[in-house]
């Protein structure tokens, strides 16, 4: 059985809590402080979309990759030559492109998983 100071203290919780969440201090508070110009967080399934207008380096023709800035023929022969690629830093780790290069292209590309 719980005594009077046992309920009393259990009230008092319940009661601050909620004075918490209604006094702004909850998950909205939190949402609230978040700078205005932040970005979100983009979700799998955005990120998935996304993906798709990207350049798929282990996929890509020969005339694609050379579209991408700065991609000569000797680079889009190398990058031909190094797949398949499980990750598009790659490039630049596996020396197939110049860490510049890489930087001038890592926005336009993806290395999706060889099925």
């Amino acid at each position: 059985m719980i005594g009077l100071s046992g309920v009393r203290g259990a009230v008092l919780a319940a009661v601050g809590v909620g004075a918490l969440l209604a006094g702004g201090l909850g998950a909205g508070a939190i949402a609230a402080q978040t700078p205005a110009g932040a970005a979100q967080p983009q979700t799998i399934s955005q990120k998935i979309a996304a993906s798709k207008n990207l350049l798929d380096v282990n996929t890509a023709t020969a005339a694609q990759l050379k579209a991408l800035p700065g991609m000569g023929d000797m680079y889009v022969q190398r990058v031909v030559a190094g797949r398949p690629y499980t990750a598009k830093s790659q490039l630049a780790t596996r020396g197939i492109v110049p860490q510049a290069e890489y930087e001038r292209i890592k926005e336009q590309i993806i290395a999706h998983r060889v099925k």
